[in-house]
């Protein structure tokens, strides 16, 4: 049934391997590519799997390679955060508030949603096209000219990508660097940092457990590997943090500061409250230890202080894509949140519960709500899709985190670890849980057809639909009825008309309600089409 997208797809992705004729950065990008998969790389991950201390050891090493010392890093005067949940919420606010003092500030972030810029950021912004070419190849040449005497080992992509921000700051001159841990803490390889000015842990639950380890404790263990001076959220369970030597304290709720009203968040959904307040102490720690010399000792609960001016505006004005997120063009419109895990999930349930209802109200007619779902890696998808059962959605979309079925030169989301085959055995997969969930049965030897012979949808009444990309699913959802996505320019794949017929109600309803979830990938596919702006 899938042999026709194979096909199709790995086509594109070959033309994206040879895309680096086009221009500078995009050669760079693809460069960047081969990290995924180069031998060495994976090489690194098998003999370091049973022994995750050797993960800083080589980090050390490469930095050095890269023409680095772990004590320049000193002068970034970092704030290093983690934790399962809101670990990048919590970055965008402290960066938003700090660049409100008029302080340059460095952000370094991940995974990037549309662009591989996104993940290195000077006040806010992605660094722009030229400077990324311009210290990429700076760092990669001197990393390509020492492998033979080490091996031919070359970072894989993650780590060259945090050398490359470390040295893009130090360059920069930033005054400060948020940096937002990668996976765990303790062995992630930003934790060659050796005096983060405060350190910030957003949540603790299960994620990762193959690397991280499948309990709390064992998770809290890894997460805690960062503590310099560390703040963390209430409720985070505090007695499996003891046992680090530096100074903890718990941040109060929201609620308790001193402000005149509510603190306005320019981040959507409840659970952004708690994030607000660790970025709130987070900065408030980091400006008194670059004013004043302040002792830090034992467990404390952080005092919840009258915030500044600059507090208050950075809190309103922070602005982090795809997380909560509202789209709206014409008459459809787009939730996006990252979500990725149960918890995480339910959050996303319980602000698309309180949000979509207040666009319904004005809709003034039937509107059709449709979920845009997929997820990747060790995700337990079918706890995630029970968790969006009861939001009562009329069409169910699932597709691979593949921008276009006819790949342009995309380098930026390319992903060359998994293969097509097992993307679109996923989503095949979720559709059947979907339908299993919803007490449908599904027909005996039914089969995903569309004109030409190109597997698309199932041919068979139903709610739920599998697409071979980003695109065509969101093309097929909108109906033509979002301006943005009919440019005449874009390739739309034809379907067959009695897969057409069934949009009926897509096309008959006043609004058009999208929530897309499941994966940031995902999300970060969607945006590229729908946020044109995001790809200049």
């Amino acid at each position: 049934l899938i042999l026709t997208f194979i096909k199709l797809l790995a086509y594109g992705m070959k033309s994206l391997r040879s895309c680096g004729v086009m221009n500078v950065f995009q050669d760079a990008v693809c460069t960047l590519n081969t990290l995924q998969t180069n031998a060495s790389a994976l090489e690194q991950v098998k003999r370091e799997r049973g022994h995750p201390e050797l993960q800083l050891q080589a980090m050390r090493g490469f930095l050095q390679r890269a023409g680095l010392k772990v004590d320049e890093l000193d002068r970034l005067n970092i704030i290093h955060v983690t934790g399962t949940k809101g670990k990048g919420s919590t970055c965008a606010f402290t960066e938003q508030i700090l660049r409100n003092y008029g302080f340059r500030t460095g952000f370094y972030s991940s995974p990037h949603l549309v662009q591989v810029r996104e993940r290195i950021r000077i006040n806010g912004q992605p660094i722009g096209k030229e400077l990324f070419t311009k210290y990429f190849w700076q760092v990669y040449c001197r990393l390509e000219e020492t492998k033979d005497a080490h091996g031919g080992s070359m970072p894989a992509y993650f780590r060259f990508l945090t050398i490359l921000a470390f040295h893009i700051f130090l360059q920069e001159k930033v005054d400060l660097a948020v940096f937002e841990v990668g996976i765990g803490g303790a062995y992630d390889c930003t934790n060659i940092i050796r005096r983060s000015w405060v350190c910030g842990i957003s949540s603790l639950g299960i994620d990762h457990t193959s690397i991280l380890g499948d309990t709390i404790e064992k998770i809290a263990w890894q997460k805690g590997g960062i503590f310099k001076v560390i703040i963390w959220k209430k409720n985070t369970k505090l007695c499996m943090l003891r046992g680090f030597s530096c100074s903890l304290s718990v941040c109060p709720d929201l609620e308790e500061y001193q402000s005149e009203g509510s603190l306005r968040l320019g981040l959507a959904g409840h659970h952004q409250r708690s994030n607000a307040s660790l970025a709130l102490q987070l900065s408030h720690t980091w400006l008194q230890r670059h004013f004043l010399t302040v002792e830090f000792s034992g467990v404390s609960p952080a005092p919840a202080f009258q915030p500044s001016p600059a507090m208050i505006k950075g809190l309103a004005e922070t602005e982090w894509p795809g997380r909560n997120q509202t789209l709206k063009h014409g008459p459809v419109t787009y939730f996006l949140d990252g979500a990725h895990t149960t918890r995480s999930m339910q959050a996303c349930v319980r602000w698309f519960n309180e949000i979509a209802p207040q666009h319904e109200r004005n809709a003034g007619g039937p509107v059709m709500r449709v979920l845009l779902f997929n997820a990747t890696g060790e995700r337990d998808c079918a706890a995630m899709l029970k968790l969006l059962v009861p939001c009562l959605f009329d069409f169910a979309v699932f597709c691979p985190n593949i921008t276009e079925a006819i790949a342009t030169c995309n380098a930026d989301q390319q992903n060359f670890n998994v293969s097509v085959e097992n993307m679109l055995t996923r989503c095949l997969d979720n559709q059947q849980s979907w339908r299993v969930l919803n007490g449908q049965e599904e027909k005996p030897g039914a089969e995903l057809l569309i004109g030409g012979g190109l597997p698309l949808v199932p041919e068979r009444q139903s709610h739920t639909l599998v697409f071979p990309c980003i695109l065509s699913a969101l093309q097929w959802i909108s109906q033509g009825r979002d301006s943005v996505l009919s440019d005449p320019n874009r390739c739309v794949i034809p379907v067959k008309p009695s897969i057409n017929a069934k949009a009926d109600p897509l096309r008959e309803a006043v609004n058009i309600h999208v929530l897309i979830t499941g994966s940031l990938h995902l999300v970060g596919g969607a945006l590229k089409h729908l946020d044109p702006a995001l790809n200049s």
